[in-house]
């Protein structure tokens, strides 16, 4: 699986029309210590770019956007447990959630690793 991500500072890494969702490592140096993550409910839709849930650290809350449109099948309760995970493996073990993909054409607009580094 290839990682994607949004200029809104989330990733994606996709398996056939079910992706994993998350928030960069750029995000979460920037956030600091996380606290606190509002997870969104299982079949929930979001379109692209839309709010799906909030992180909060010591320093602010932040908005999590959907890198691409689609239903949640799946939340990380062990996140929710421990919030630091977006801190220490935010590309693995700190994932947010998971969902089928309603819209493929949403993943054009993401940004390859290369590209999102230029945008940093």
């Amino acid at each position: 699986m290839s990682i994607l991500f949004s200029d809104e500072h989330t990733w994606l890494k996709r398996d056939g029309d079910i992706a994993v969702m998350g928030i960069t490592v750029h995000a979460q140096d920037t956030l600091g210590d996380i606290v606190f993550v509002d997870l969104p409910a299982i079949g929930a839709t979001f379109d692209a770019k839309a709010v799906a849930g909030v992180v909060e650290s010591v320093k602010a809350a932040a908005d999590v956007h959907m890198p691409a449109g689609g239903e949640i099948i799946e939340v990380n309760e062990a996140l929710r447990a421990d919030p630091s995970l977006a801190n220490s493996d935010p590309l693995g073990q700190g994932w947010f959630f998971k969902a089928r993909l309603t819209n493929l054409v949403d993943l054009d607009s993401l940004l390859d690793e290369a590209a999102y580094q230029k945008i940093l």
